[in-house]
C-alpha cells in the first residue's frame, strides 16, 4: 500500500516530470529583491506524445519525451512509470531558536496574527507595456492560470493565513487622471473578498508601476508632482472602495520604489545623490499614503498600512535616511515596515548562485539572522511592527531538502523575532526563470508540499 506522503511524492513527480509552468518571477534582483518585468508562459503537455506545447499562444513545442520506464530502486530513490524522477523524501529540522523579548502592544499582536502567508504573484501584477486588446488579459499575461476561489480556500486550508495581492493599475485607467477601470477593480476586488469571507487577512498595493513606461510613480525630483499625483488618486480610489472593510484589509503603499534603470537600482551606496534624493522622495510618498488613506474615514481611520523603503529591502528599512510617515490621526502602532528579503541570496534569488542550504552551516543561516536582527533591534525592539512580504527559494533542479531547511529556518527565526513573513508564490515550476511555485494552480494541489510542512512546522 502506497502512503499518503508517498503518493503526494509521486503526484508532483508526475507533474514535473511532465508538465511545466515556464514563469520569470515577480519582482527585484540583487540584495534579496527579485527582477521585475515578468513575461513568463504556461505550459502543458500533451497526452499521447509528451511534447511540451505553450497553450497561451496555441504555437510552438519542444521534445520533451521520457524515453525509460523504471520503478523504484533498491537504494530508496525512485522514479514514475512515465521515466520522471519520484521527488526525494524530506526532513523537517528540529530547531531551537531562542524567542526574543517582543514588546505587547495593539500592532505586535496584530503582526503575530499574521502567521505566515504568500503573495499571490504573476497575478494581478502582470502588465503590458504596449499594445494591449483586453486590459482584462494582464492576469494571465505573465500566468495563464486565472485565479479562482478554490485557489484561496486550498492555501487558507494549508495553513497560509494572510494573502497579499499584487496588483499593477497602470494597464486599467479610463481617462489620463488615473481613473480606474470598474472592470479591472471589480476582478481584483472579486479576490479580496473571496480571502475577506474565508477568513484570512489580505494586502493589496500599487506593485509594477515605478518604470518610466507605466507612466506612474518615480521616486526622484523629477517626477515628484506626477507621483504624489499617482499616489493620491490609486489610493484615493482605493480607500473609498474598501472603507467599510474591517482590520482584515491592509493597504500597502509601493511595491518596491527605487530608481528603476540607475545603476543603483537594486543596493544603497554609501555617497550616492540620486539615491539620498530617491529614499527621500519614497519618505514623502509614504506620507502622502498615509495622509490619503486616513482623511478617507470610515475604516481607513484605523487600518493598518505598511510602507518600504528604497527598494523594499532590509538595508533601504534600515537606512539612516528612511523614516516611517507620522500618523498624528490613526492610532499608535499601525504602521507597518514592508520588507522584501530573498536572503541568502546566493542560494534564495540567484539563478547561478549555490544551491546549497544547511541549518547546520553558519553561511547560509548567519546572513538570516543577520538582516532579520537589524529590523528586530531598529525596529521591533522599539515596538514598531515589520511585515516581511516577499521572501522565498528558488527551485534549483529538485534541491527540495535545502529548501526544506531554508523554509523552516526563515520562518521560525522571524516569528522568534516577532514578524510575519509571505512566500512568493508565482505558479512558475520549469524552465530557466525563478521558480518560486509551492502551488499548482491548474491542477489545484501543492507541488511541494514538504516545504508548505516545513513553514507551518515553526509558524507558532
Amino acid at each position: 500500500m502506497v502512503g499518503k506522503k508517498s503518493l503526494k511524492h509521486r503526484l508532483a513527480a508526475l507533474f514535473l516530470a511532465a508538465a511545466g509552468v515556464l514563469s520569470l518571477a515577480g519582482c527585484g534582483n540583487s540584495g534579496g529583491n527579485k527582477k521585475d518585468n515578468d513575461t513568463g508562459t504556461s505550459e502543458v503537455v500533451t497526452s499521447d506524445t509528451g511534447a511540451v506545447t505553450d497553450d497561451t499562444t496555441g504555437g510552438g513545442s519542444e521534445d520533451n519525451t521520457a524515453t525509460d520506464n523504471k520503478t523504484e530502486d533498491s537504494t530508496g530513490s525512485s522514479t514514475t512509470e512515465g521515466g520522471g524522477s519520484i521527488l526525494p523524501e524530506t526532513t523537517i529540522p528540529e530547531l531551537n531558536i531562542e524567542k526574543y523579548d517582543i514588546p505587547d502592544n495593539e500592532g505586535m499582536r496584530f503582526v503575530n496574527d499574521l502567521r505566515i502567508g504568500f503573495s499571490l504573484g504573476n497575478t494581478f501584477d502582470a502588465y503590458v507595456d504596449g499594445s494591449l486588446k483586453d486590459e482584462m488579459d494582464t492576469e494571465t499575461a505573465w500566468n495563464s492560470a486565472v485565479v479562482t476561489e478554490q485557489t484561496i480556500k486550498d492555501y487558507h486550508a494549508a495553513g497560509f493565513d494572510t494573502v497579499r495581492i499584487p496588483v499593477s493599475w497602470h494597464n486599467h485607467f479610463t481617462d489620463d487622471d488615473y481613473t480606474i477601470s470598474e472592470k479591472w477593480m471589480n476582478r481584483v476586488n472579486e479576490v479580496v473578498d473571496w480571502a475577506i469571507n474565508d477568513d484570512m487577512y489580505v494586502i493589496i498595493n500599487i506593485h509594477h508601476d515605478n518604470h518610466p513606461e507605466a507612466n506612474g510613480f518615480y521616486p526622484d525630483e523629477e517626477h515628484m508632482d506626477q507621483s504624489v499625483h499617482y499616489i493620491e488618486r490609486i489610493w484615493t480610489q482605493l480607500s473609498e472602495r474598501y472603507k467599510d472593510y474591517d482590520d482584515k484589509l491592509i493597504f500597502e503603499s509601493m511595491n518596491e520604489p527605487r530608481l528603476v534603470g540607475h545603476q543603483y537600482e537594486w543596493w544603497i551606496p554609501g555617497n550616492d545623490a540620486d539615491v539620498k534624493e530617491s529614499i527621500e522622495c519614497i519618505n514623502q510618498l509614504n506620507q502622502v499614503f498615509v495622509d490619503t488613506v486616513r482623511a478617507s474615514g470610515g475604516n481607513n481611520a484605523t487600518r493598518y498600512l505598511m510602507c518600504p523603503g528604497y527598494d523594499a529591502s532590509a538595508d533601504g528599512a534600515l537606512n539612516s535616511g528612511f523614516r516611517l510617515p507620522e500618523d498624528p490621526d490613526g492610532p499608535a502602532d499601525h504602521i507597518l515596515v514592508s520588507v522584501h528579503a530573498y536572503t541568502p541570496y546566493d542560494f534564495a534569488l540567484n539563478l547561478s548562485g549555490t544551491s546549497y542550504f544547511s541549518v547546520e552551516k553558519k553561511k547560509g543561516t548567519s546572513d538570516i539572522d543577520s538582516f532579520m536582527d537589524k529590523l528586530y533591534n531598529k525596529f521591533v525592539a522599539k515596538g514598531i511592527p515589520v511585515v516581511i512580504g516577499e521572501f522565498g527559494a528558488l527551485d534549483k533542479d529538485k534541491n527540495i531538502q535545502e529548501r526544506v531547511d531554508f523554509s523552516a529556518y526563515y520562518i521560525a527565526s522571524a516569528r522568534a523575532r516577532g514578524m510575519t513573513a509571505l512566500w512568493w508564490d508565482n505558479n512558475a515550476f520549469s524552465g530557466n526563470g525563478e521558480n518560486f511555485g509551492l502551488y499548482y494552480r491548474y491542477g489545484g494541489y501543492f507541488i511541494y508540499q514538504d516545504i508548505v510542512d516545513a513553514l507551518m512546522k515553526y509558524v507558532d
